[in-house]
């Protein structure tokens, strides 16, 4: 199944039907007085994070979506039946927000959680609703209101706890299967990523986190360069970034600590607050350095690279040193498993209020 993570769709709520005026007419019953009844309600829209999806594929040629209608009022009481609602299924973590002015609408961040997306028009009142003692025959109904129409974007951004950052052919994948299950496409030339991986990676028997890989990034992906920024929202909500350095590129002319800043840089472009998450230092393929120069060239990388939380040199294709990397990150995730990122309390904050729980 091809990975959609972005989506534009309009939806459309049912109207509600409209009232009735009937009057009551049966043998022997005189002046029987008004006995319309009222419109039924318009069908809503809601949409519904399900744990099951994780793409917008759903949503990609199928982009108009339509509740149904409330029924008209009829004579001798009767009610119209209102428009059943309308359940859109999306990917945990999928943000929905008005495609025109760009307001947000619901942050769908975990399983369950659900949002109403487009509301249904109140049902008209039938002339049953005007009947005074001073009109005994009012011959005045209401019609039904129109449903809301609202064209929406409709983004995904992965869940995870941990998240991938580098160069094209830094590593990236090859970590993630050495860590997880998960098994990536690699190959020997840049951009075999192109879209978002996840991992779970499992500490022990009740200690795991997810790990995401995203396609790497390059110098100018402001400007378009490579993919862009494109998937850099894949690590939005992620506590904590790793960032894959290549110790022995296959390039003799490549400088890994000028690409490396170059990275950073293009990180601080697209988000400030995705600059200031947390970041390690990672330094991969070790294994391609001989035994004698490595201590002097992961020294020289760390000194290059700049003030950092902490580094690990690893070599993914071996394993070595990914357990201690996995155990140290499960350690950080515990510590911090409390402290929500800025952006990401701001967002729960502000959608809260909207969201109502699965009934």
């Amino acid at each position: 199944m091809k990975f959609f993570d972005e989506a534009r769709i309009e939806v459309i709520a049912g109207n509600g039907g409209n009232g009735s005026a009937s009057f009551r007419r049966e043998k022997y019953i005189p002046r029987g007085g008004p006995d319309g009844g009222d419109g039924g309600r318009g069908g809503s829209i809601w949409a519904l994070a399900d744990g099951n999806l994780n793409t917008l594929i759903d949503f990609r040629y199928t982009r108009i979506f339509r509740a149904q209608h409330g029924e008209n009022g009829r004579g001798a009481d009767c009610y119209g039946k209102g428009g059943e609602d309308m359940l859109l299924r999306v990917p945990v973590g999928t943000v929905i927000s008005d495609l025109h002015t760009g307001e947000l609408i619901v942050d769908l961040d975990h399983d369950g959680k659900r949002a109403l997306i487009a509301k249904g028009g109140q049902g008209g009142l039938g002339n049953l609703h005007f009947k005074s003692s001073v009109n005994r025959a009012p011959r005045q109904c209401t019609p039904g209101e129109a449903g809301e129409r609202r064209e929406l974007h409709l983004e995904l951004k992965v869940m995870a706890d941990v998240g991938l950052l580098g160069l094209p052919n830094a590593g990236k994948s090859t970590l993630i299967r050495a860590v997880s299950a998960a098994r990536p496409k690699v190959a020997d030339y840049p951009f075999t990523t192109l879209q978002p991986n996840l991992g779970v990676v499992r500490v022990d028997h009740e200690r795991s986190f997810v790990i995401a890989d995203i396609p790497g990034l390059i110098e100018g992906a402001a400007e378009g360069a490579g993919l862009g920024h494109r998937f850099l929202r894949h690590l939005q909500r992620t506590r904590l970034l790793l960032h894959l350095v290549d110790a022995s590129p296959f390039d003799p002319d490549a400088d890994p600590v000028r690409d490396a800043h170059a990275i950073i840089d293009e990180l601080r472009k697209y988000d400030q607050s995705l600059y200031e998450k947390p970041r390690w230092l990672v330094i991969n393929k070790i294994d391609l350095l001989p035994e004698e120069m490595r201590a002097a060239r992961i020294a020289e990388l760390i000194a290059g690279y700049g003030p950092v939380e902490r580094h690990f040199a690893v070599s993914a294709i071996n394993g070595a040193g990914c357990r201690e990397l996995t155990y140290a990150i499960m350690d950080h995730l515990d510590r911090h498993k409390h402290t929500l990122p800025p952006a990401e309390a701001t967002e729960t904050e502000s959608t809260d209020s909207d969201a109502e729980p699965l009934d």
